[in-house]
């Protein structure tokens, strides 16, 4: 899952988008509202964690924004304003889901994992022959088999069993496993597609589009 964090108190920002990181999201963050929609328009984020009061542009117009933009992002506001009329507003707005502050961090990764499952491709549960990939669970087996696999190949292999057949460029993958640190120039994705086939075994499942990307 890749996760834009949008928050203007720098160290909290860095706090949240290191949490995520370590429960194996790949999480950019920024700190003003215009910044967020300059991301947002080269990355298509699967959720923005996004607070309101933020410098200049507001976070109910970075929202409103995004949503008029038919962005694909899912929006979670996270933010201090938290009574009734805060939470629906916020939802009028257009944002996909309202938590406040203080919050409890496991409930944060809890929802944003529950936003991913409501995108395209995205049952929590997905099969291919006899290959199961548990996404609540992040585990996933082969043949009744559990499989151990890094956060990354998981990712990958995620993404590539939730397109349904059709072909994902390394592109998109770098974008959507990886965060913005990662060099766009990297071979890091045909080295994790690599190990991940050895891991899966045969009969081989991933096939390499040559100049195109990876199909399951």
């Amino acid at each position: 899952m890749r996760v834009l964090v949008v928050e203007d108190h720098v160290a909290l920002a860095d706090r949240i988008a290191e949490g995520l990181r370590d429960a194996g999201m790949a999480v950019d963050a920024v700190y003003d509202g215009q910044a967020a929609l300059d991301q947002a328009g080269v990355v298509d984020y699967d959720v923005i964690v996004l607070d309101r009061d933020l410098p200049v542009v507001h976070g109910d117009r970075v929202c409103r924004t995004l949503v008029r933009a038919q962005t694909p992002s899912r929006i979670l506001m996270l933010t201090a304003a938290s009574d009734v009329d805060d939470r629906v507003d916020g939802l009028e707005l257009g944002a996909d889901d309202y938590l406040g502050k203080p919050f409890a961090f496991h409930e944060l990764i809890a929802r944003l994992r529950a936003l991913d499952r409501r995108g395209p491709g995205a049952s929590p549960i997905v099969s291919r022959g006899d290959l199961v990939v548990d996404r609540a669970r992040h585990r996933v087996s082969r043949g009744g088999h559990p499989l151990t696999l890094t956060r990354k190949e998981f990712g990958v292999l995620e993404r590539l069993a939730g397109a349904d057949g059709a072909v994902v460029s390394a592109e998109e993958l770098l974008e959507h496993v990886w965060d913005a640190n990662i060099d766009p120039f990297s071979n890091i994705v045909a080295v994790t597609v690599a190990r991940l086939r050895r891991k899966l075994g045969e009969p081989p499942l991933i096939e390499t589009i040559v100049g195109v990307g990876y199909r399951m």
